[in-house]
């Protein structure tokens, strides 16, 4: 399949833009392949696919360890998480998850976690050592998105249908408060320092940003890209520096990812990427942005410095979810 130019530089070019950046520091990406029922392992120094394991159906949502010794994958269609030892590639064991496990969202102190099931309308929450269900939490239905607070103590799903952000206190595995943001809200980030959330709704075509304390929206931010149908501009997964100067949205078929200043809200530009942008991660430092693209089958490499697309990757079939460790 065809890529923008953008995002497929010649070897040459490539060449000179690590000698430009210097060494990259080595970090590893998780990629999970929707159709391809695998997980494709990327070298971010070399920005090549490493290898590539097998887990169960329709695996969606990634995360990693603490220690970087694991990675769980919501195997989708097997109800399950599977969790997959970074040393040998393989799945050594599955936990509880719910039906359909979708998103999920690690605690900082990784345990328990936090897991969004689609078909049953809850977050159901497990202990990963003793692999036990600790809660199951109602929510609205479609539940997906899944954003935990920087100092642990709340945790927000989206629900797909009912078109709300829903707050959870991870105490008492409650639910405190529900926002209503745009149609279909697919992710919720939370900003480092915990005063805001940014929430991003696929068919609405925007991006909410909650106040934290009051729990009401301040601000939604639009989306306009010269010769792309508004219809194919599906704001999915939503990345903030730490800083909190740029957020970067994913908007699926308009294969652009929006560069956003954090404090105006203004969109800056639009970085053309592969086809069909889903998710997103920083490397550790955050010098680097990975994306996939479902359609096109590839992870586009953004320098966030730069604000530049440097390198396609082509993985497997329909990537959807990306996880970066440091080990």
């Amino acid at each position: 399949m065809s890529r923008p130019v953008e995002a497929c530089l010649s070897g040459i070019a490539l060449g000179a833009w690590f000698a430009l950046c210097g060494p990259a520091a080595a970090f590893t990406a998780y990629v999970t392949n929707e159709k391809g029922n695998s997980v494709s392992v990327i070298d971010t120094n070399t920005m090549a696919v490493t290898a590539t394991w097998k887990v169960g159906r329709r695996p969606r949502g990634v995360t990693v360890s603490k220690d970087g010794k694991e990675v769980y994958v919501c195997a989708s269609d097997d109800d399950r998480i599977d969790v997959l030892d970074t040393s040998s590639g393989k799945v050594v064991r599955s936990l509880r998850s719910g039906p359909d496990p979708e998103q999920f969202i690690l605690d900082a102190s990784g345990n328990p976690l936090y897991v969004a099931n689609e078909d049953d309308s809850q977050v159901t929450i497990i202990d990963i050592e003793k692999n036990k269900v600790l809660a199951e939490v109602p929510v609205g239905v479609e539940p997906e998105g899944m954003g935990l607070s920087p100092d642990g103590k709340v945790l927000v799903n989206t629900s797909e249908t009912t078109n709300m952000a829903h707050f959870i206190d991870t105490k008492t595995f409650q639910v405190i408060d529900n926002v209503l943001v745009d149609a279909r809200p697919r992710f919720a980030e939370f900003t480092a320092d915990g005063k805001y959330l940014w929430v991003s709704a696929e068919v609405g075509g925007t991006v909410s940003v909650i106040d934290v304390a009051q729990r009401r929206v301040i601000k939604k931010i639009t989306f306009k890209i010269p010769s792309v149908n508004d219809e194919a501009i599906q704001p999915v997964g939503i990345r903030i520096t730490k800083d909190g100067s740029k957020a970067f949205v994913a908007l699926g078929p308009a294969n652009r990812v929006a560069v956003i200043d954090a404090k105006t809200y203004e969109v800056e530009k639009y970085l053309p990427v592969g086809q069909r942008v889903w998710q997103l991660a920083f490397t550790p430092d955050q010098k680097m942005l990975f994306t996939t693209n479902g359609t096109s089958n590839d992870v586009s490499v953004i320098d966030v410095a730069a604000e530049k697309v440097v390198k396609s990757i082509p993985v497997g079939l329909l990537p959807w979810g990306v996880a970066i460790s440091p080990n």
